[in-house]
């Protein structure tokens, strides 16, 4: 259901470059992105941001780091973002095995410490109120740099933005994403029939 409707992908020519980023990473213009338009500069301002935080010189995988953005969303209890994140996470090298397992990541054999707490630091960063202590903090510390840390954080932290955004406007669910989900995620809680259209 779409709280607001998405407006055709040609309604501003002078967004087509920022909507032709997300075609060319996605295959798909996000209807979140489609609403957004009533106000072209938030788009223009979202497609910089994303493509800062998923810049493919990044030095956190990009892959891994669709996954704390999706264990992000998860802890927010965003369905819409969720699908997003995990099928970008899958289609940047994520295997189904680490995809299934990753809400196992505590104990879970293809998890490693590094990845285990960045995943913790992603749960904490997203919990309402921000549950990051100065010993999480210590402890991502070891595993990684000050600059990845930044990336992390950054992933987590426009999911923050998505999620909310998505779920007070209820965007409908694009194809993609949605059968990912149906397939991926139905057995790890995720919710097909919460903003799906």
């Amino acid at each position: 259901m779409n709280r607001l409707k998405p407006l055709p992908a040609d309604t501003h020519p002078d967004l087509q470059d920022s909507l032709q980023r997300y075609q060319r990473y996605l295959g798909y213009v996000p209807n979140s992105v489609l609403i957004m338009q009533r106000r072209p500069k938030l788009v223009t301002a979202l497609a910089q941001l994303a493509a800062a935080v998923w810049d493919p010189a990044s030095e956190v995988d990009i892959g891994f780091k669709r996954l704390v953005a999706y264990m992000a969303s998860r802890t927010h209890g965003c369905n819409y973002s969720m699908a997003h994140a995990a099928e970008a996470a899958h289609r940047n090298g994520v295997t189904d095995e680490k995809l299934a397992a990753v809400c196992d990541y505590r104990t879970s054999r293809l998890y490693t410490e590094a990845e285990r707490a960045a995943l913790d630091f992603a749960v904490a960063a997203a919990s309402q109120p921000n549950a990051v202590t100065d010993e999480l903090f210590e402890r991502l510390r070891q595993h990684w740099s000050e600059a990845q840390i930044v990336e992390l954080a950054a992933a987590v932290a426009i999911n923050g933005f998505l999620n909310r955004w998505s779920d007070t406007m209820a965007p409908a669910l694009e194809h993609e994403p949605k059968a990912f989900g149906e397939r991926h995620l139905l057995p790890h809680g995720w919710n097909v029939g919460k903003h799906d259209g």
